[in-house]
């Protein structure tokens, strides 16, 4: 199958993520050899150069770690364009370790192919022309219950849930996510439909 091309950079954990990644799509992959993106100051301004040029792309586990490096990442290259690229959790063990993750989630590296490309489609990436889809507000998030009340942050865990996401995902984090994803009105009817089938 034909690899999907991108002209954005696209930001991975490591190196093994960027040889599973590799097979799927055609663009720079840069790592962040995992938490060492807070101390290379090389890497930093490798991935702010690629940001403010071409746009980056996000893919990191979907484990507490991988959660923390994305946040890093948004943070050093301002509102310069990203897009993020989730993949679903999946329990296991990657073939070349021989204990499973902390939180025995599947990293980058773990997923099929066809596991990548899906994420990658979902986020738009997959055509010519890249889907433009109309962002979820903080006040969406806000008067969805997402954000702001007594329930919020179990809600938002069922909704990310719901959606394939990682369960953790701060209120920004799952807004970011759900915009790449989704867009402002399919999310307010999902969360109308997930709150109604509760009833």
């Amino acid at each position: 199958m034909e690899k999907i091309r991108l002209k954005q950079a696209v930001v991975v954990e490591g190196k093994y993520d960027k040889i599973a990644l590799s097979e799927v799509i055609d663009a720079v992959i840069i790592t962040t050899d995992g938490f060492r993106i807070y101390h290379n100051e090389d890497t930093v301004k490798l991935i702010q150069m690629y940001a403010r040029k071409v746009g980056i792309v996000i893919l990191t586990d979907s484990d507490t770690a991988g959660q923390q490096i994305r946040g890093k990442i948004k943070s050093i290259v301002g509102d310069a364009e990203i897009t993020n690229v989730y993949c679903p959790v999946i329990f296991g063990k990657e073939r070349r370790k021989l204990h499973a993750s902390k939180e025995g989630k599947l990293g980058v590296e773990g997923m099929s192919a066809d596991i990548l490309r899906e994420a990658f489609t979902r986020a738009g990436l997959a055509d010519e022309e890249m889907l433009v889809r109309e962002p979820v507000t903080k006040q969406d998030m806000i008067n969805l219950g997402l954000n702001g009340s007594a329930n919020s942050s179990a809600l938002r865990k069922r909704v990310a849930v719901s959606l394939g996401l990682p369960d953790n995902l701060s209120s920004n984090a799952l807004r970011d996510a759900v915009s790449t994803l989704m867009g402002r009105e399919a999310f307010i009817e999902h969360i109308t439909q997930m709150k109604g089938d509760e009833t």
